[in-house]
């Protein structure tokens, strides 16, 4: 099973992600956390304790992956669970390079490398942040991000079988819903 799981900051969405990745996993079958997140600051480096503290004892395999998602599970067995958070991070650490440069190549790699995984492992939880509903506006570079974690996030819910919203903890299901409670 493919499932997608979409939310604002702080809706608990990656705590709905790793609870869901428990029950679709089968017994003796590993459990991968696919982390994203390159840290840029102190706050970046708190959220990364915070979910390693959360999943502590659950059984997670923590495979770093922040740059190249193929590389990084290449060793991995495809008929454990995945778990990757977030679209969000992979996004940014595609588009915006160390060195401070833009790539605009950057939504093609990541849909490309997600799609990629998609269709090769047996079990994904995707999370991705949904940063899409307000009505400011923004500059360029920041709206270029915006819609770009927007198409990404539509290939991959087209590529799975569920798909789901959290918002304040609460799961909406969008697509799925007989799969998702047959849990």
């Amino acid at each position: 099973m493919k499932v997608f799981i979409s939310g604002g900051s702080k809706s608990g969405k990656s705590m709905h992600a790793q609870l869901l990745a428990k029950k679709m996993r089968k017994p003796d079958k590993p459990l991968y956390y696919l982390a994203t997140m390159i840290p840029a600051d102190d706050e970046d480096q708190s959220r990364i304790e915070r979910h390693r503290s959360e999943r502590e004892g659950w059984g997670f395999i923590t495979v770093e992956a922040g740059n190249d998602l193929p590389l990084a599970i290449r060793n991995c067995d495809n008929s454990g669970v995945f778990l990757l958070d977030s679209i969000t991070a992979l996004l940014a650490n595609e588009m915006f390079t160390k060195e401070g440069h833009f790539q605009e190549s950057a939504c093609k790699k990541v849909t490309d490398d997600l799609t990629g995984i998609i269709c090769k492992v047996d079990n994904l939880a995707i999370v991705s942040d949904s940063i899409n509903s307000d009505a400011f506006i923004y500059d360029s570079l920041t709206e270029t991000f915006r819609c770009n974690l927007a198409e990404i996030s539509r290939v991959v819910a087209r590529f799975c079988d569920v798909v789901i919203e959290v918002s304040a903890g609460i799961p909406i299901i969008h697509k799925g819903g007989e799969l998702y409670h047959g849990l």
